[in-house]
């Protein structure tokens, strides 16, 4: 797709044969190979899973409804879905001090009691809450352990209101006309791998992540520590179907690759640069046979190591730079390619201007 070329209805599939308004497709394949729907290698669409690998893709299709019924009830019907948390936690210093500089309505700051007194660092974040307001607590730190996901709040969390999610018309404006990421999960649930996610799509400039609003990591605790405060400079946009969310992405202009052991191509020849929907899928199923469906291509990740894979978090930092890679190169050659500034430039007239 020629850069900043919108997409058109009856398209023909990035890496086809095809041409579209009169221009080949970009990454267009030889003759012979066809596209690759939900990146599955040879027609392959699914079969046993491996488990959440990810280094060469290994589990990166979803078996097809498995112990589902049709429409994706659950057996013995609809889960019923439970209020939300009317309070949240970030813990550790750099995310406290992340949710201060950028407005996070933070009700109020739990901080460990330390004998002889808090150490610098501490009692300069401490100093700046109560600058903006916050008021703060000193609490035992066994108090902070219970509430802390994984042992790591360094002496300090703070409860917030919950976490404010964007809608994806949201993520879609961020991502303006030209080249654009934007990160996908299929139901990742570990809420590590989701915040390491969320730090590597923001650290390459991505203009949002999409997630799913059930069976899915949502912004917690351990969210806001591994992405390091990412999730309060990215929109993450909460969607109710995923299979819609990524048409309107295509009517927006992205293509939408899939990670899949079972692409043809490894990532570095697939089509990963430019207006680029970046599909992942959960740590142990993989991608789900319709958000498959709506995948444009595949691609999966070499490997020449004896350990099974990445994981899912590992292997999204790898195609996110890619597609950095390859948006940061095209740059730089239609920059190179373009008229010197104060050249004449020749017009249909025949004169120079």
């Amino acid at each position: 797709m020629a850069k900043n070329q919108s997409r058109t209805p009856g398209r023909d599939v990035r890496g086809g044969s095809g041409a579209r308004n009169g221009k080949a497709a970009r990454g267009a394949k030889p003759a012979g190979r066809g596209p690759q729907r939900g990146g599955g290698a040879n027609g392959r669409q699914g079969g046993p899973q491996k488990g959440g690998a990810y280094g060469a893709q290994r589990g990166g299709t979803g078996r097809p409804g498995a112990g589902r019924r049709p429409g994706g009830q659950r057996p013995g019907g609809p889960r019923q879905q439970s209020a939300k948390p009317l309070t949240s936690y970030i813990e550790g210093r750099r995310a406290s001090a992340e949710a201060l500089e950028t407005g996070v309505p933070i009700k109020r700051a739990l901080v460990a009691t330390m004998d002889g007194g808090l150490d610098a660092t501490l009692q300069s974040l401490v100093d700046r809450l109560q600058a903006a307001g916050v008021a703060v607590e000193f609490v035992p730190r066994s108090r902070l352990d219970v509430l802390s996901s994984h042992g790591a709040h360094q002496g300090i969390v703070l409860e917030t209101k919950p976490f404010a999610y964007a809608e994806l018309s949201d993520v879609i404006a961020r991502a303006g006309t030209g080249d654009a990421l934007v990160v996908v999960l299929d139901h990742v649930t570990d809420e590590g791998n989701f915040g390491a996610i969320v730090r590597s799509a923001e650290v390459v400039g991505a203009a949002g992540v999409v997630i799913p609003k059930a069976r899915t990591a949502s912004v917690g605790t351990a969210a806001y520590k591994t992405s390091a405060g990412a999730v309060l400079h990215l929109p993450i946009a909460q969607v109710p179907n995923l299979p819609a969310a990524l048409e309107a992405l295509k009517d927006a202009g992205f293509w939408v690759g899939a990670a899949s052991e079972h692409a043809q191509e490894d990532v570095w020849h697939a089509p990963m640069g430019g207006r680029l929907c970046l599909v992942m899928g959960s740590e142990g199923e993989g991608i789900s046979r319709l958000v498959q469906e709506k995948c444009d291509f595949g691609c999966r990740l070499p490997q020449r190591g004896m350990v099974e894979s990445l994981n899912v978090a590992q292997a999204t930092t790898v195609l996110c730079y890619e597609w950095l890679r390859r948006t940061t190169e095209a740059a730089a050659a239609a920059a190179a390619a373009a008229p010197s500034a104060g050249a004449g430039q020749y017009t249909e007239a025949g004169d120079w201007a």
